[in-house]
């Protein structure tokens, strides 16, 4: 897949934020990619069809014939689109670029009209009412409509024009923007690319693998192993990946089944909660595939014991289970394993103090004995820690566990930690692992080099007698000064603390009622 270069990337962000700012004011600044990217997926199917309309009116002589063919016979073309402008010369776009009264009425019309012709884009494409009011009040009046749709016809999308990744780059670009400014859910969304790039080159997704992503966002991470997959195939045309992907929200649902349409990739993208309901199922049990791949949300506190107990699909076995009401990281990846074929393998990014919470404390602790049975039953592969700053959402430094059910012989009984902390560059406001530390931290985790300050090898028994802490962070230094361990990382440690001796002292007030002690 050929590489957008800087210029085309910069050319299509300017755009991009053209067209935000000809809507400013209009909507809060997270809105306005809910009118923006179906707009551009629009425009890319108009472009796209006319495309398919030219190669045919080369074959038959007019673009006219070329309409009247595949109105009739809507196969020749991958969407058909009931848009036909009174001049068969003009584009498809100019049917709603020239929509000049009651412009929110006819946007959604034609939309409409595109999606009952196409059932794949139903619920996609017509998802946004461009004629909406609030108190009366228009959410997005015609004036600024029009010059959001002004603003996006200055940049053709046809097949030769732009890379299929348009909704891709559109949609990761915004999200940016928008949580550059101050928009703090990006980050349950939005995984920073380099992470998604470096996971996916290290599961090395092989052709007519099947990749799942339990709680899938816009699709970005699928996406990435579909790419990484391509390229490192030896044949020029594999063998695609089967992508499956859950969403609890349904705008985002919309648009990881955008981003995969664009793509022409083969997926699924299936809505609703996937820890309480995951849909992807196979005669009763839950669906295995080749590789699960996920950032989802960290330190999750509103699902309960009984979430678990509860569980009929065999997620949560005897010895791990419920990790405490304070934080389902450790619940997101028991789901990820059993998620897993035999040989599968498994990327999952974290929350740093998943990692450690609850080792070297005196007691029980209920994240750290879930975290002892995946490291006891050897199905740790490796663990990345990564630089601080780089995620939207906080600045903690987060972590990647990899997951491996068919570990190598030589690679049993060990586990691979990297501390990429200081493979970073500064950027405004966040952080950013340039192009050669994504190689070479790829490169590192793929081959197991043992790498001064930055990676060893390390045998379970070492894990275990440091209480199953597997924080890269605990074992490699990165400066020759005493280490202390990032304030971010301790913060979020002490935060899961602070709630685990809550729910703790709850549980003991409810205990001691029931025996009539105390008020």
């Amino acid at each position: 897949m050929a590489k957008t270069k800087p210029e085309n990337a910069k050319s299509l962000e300017s755009w991009i934020w053209n067209a935000a700012c000809s809507i400013r004011g209009a909507k809060d600044a997270p809105k306005y990619k809910d009118y923006i990217l179906p707009l551009i997926f629009t425009k890319r199917l108009c472009d796209v069809f006319d495309d398919e309309l030219n190669r045919i009116a080369a074959e038959v002589g007019s673009r006219r014939s070329a309409f009247a063919l595949v109105k009739a016979d809507h196969k020749l073309v991958r969407f058909y689109l009931p848009l036909v402008p009174d001049d068969p010369e003009q584009s498809v776009w100019s049917v709603i670029r020239k929509l000049a009264d009651r412009i929110g009425e006819g946007v959604t019309t034609q939309m409409r009209a595109i999606a009952r012709e196409n059932p794949l884009l139903q619920g996609i494409i017509d998802r946004v009412d461009f004629n909406a009011t609030t108190h009366g009040q228009r959410d997005l009046d015609d004036d600024r409509l029009s010059n959001l749709i002004e603003a996006i016809s200055t940049k053709r999308l046809g097949l030769d024009d732009v890379e299929a990744d348009i909704i891709g780059k559109s949609y990761e670009y915004l999200i940016r923007k928008f949580a550059e400014g101050g928009g703090q859910s990006a980050g349950e969304f939005y995984t920073p690319p380099e992470v998604g790039t470096i996971m996916s080159r290290v599961l090395a997704p092989e052709p007519g693998m099947e990749i799942y992503d339990p709680c899938c966002g816009s699709g970005g991470l699928l996406i990435k192993c579909e790419i990484a997959m391509e390229e490192s195939a030896k044949s020029e045309q594999p063998a695609p990946l089967k992508l499956y992907g859950q969403e609890y929200i349904a705008d985002t649902w919309a648009m990881a089944n955008m981003n995969l349409i664009i793509h022409d990739f083969e997926g699924e993208i299936e809505i609703g909660d996937t820890f309480k309901h995951p849909k992807f199922r196979w005669r009763g049990r839950l669906r295995t595939f080749d590789r699960v791949v996920a950032n989802p949300m960290w330190n999750q506190n509103w699902f309960t014991e009984a979430d678990y107990d509860n569980d009929e699909l065999d997620r949560f076995p005897a010895g791990a289970g419920f990790p405490g009401k304070s934080s389902a990281d450790w619940g997101w990846v028991q789901h990820m394993h059993a998620s897993l074929n035999d040989k599968g393998r498994a990327a999952v990014v974290l929350d740093t103090g998943a990692a450690s919470r609850g080792s070297g404390n005196a007691g029980t602790n209920k994240e750290k004995t879930v975290r002892q049975w995946f490291v006891d039953h050897d199905l740790i592969e490796s663990v990345l820690y990564l630089p601080e700053n780089l995620f939207y959402n906080t600045t903690a430094p987060g972590i990647v566990l990899f997951l491996n059910k068919a570990k190598p012989a030589r690679r049993r009984g060990k586990v691979f930690l990297v501390n990429a902390s200081q493979v970073f560059e500064k950027g405004d406001p966040k952080n950013f692992i340039p192009e050669a530390g994504i190689a070479r931290i790829a490169d590192t985790l793929i081959g197991w080099k043992e790498a001064e300050k930055l990676s060893r090898v390390v045998d379970l028994a070492e894990l275990k007698k440091n209480d199953y802490n597997i924080s890269p962070s605990r074992y490699i230094h990165t400066s020759d000064a005493e280490t202390y361990r990032p304030l971010a990382e301790i913060v979020e440690e002490l935060k899961g603390i602070e709630a685990e001796a809550k729910e703790s002292g709850q549980a003991l007030d409810r205990i001691l009622k029931q025996l009539g002690i105390g008020a």
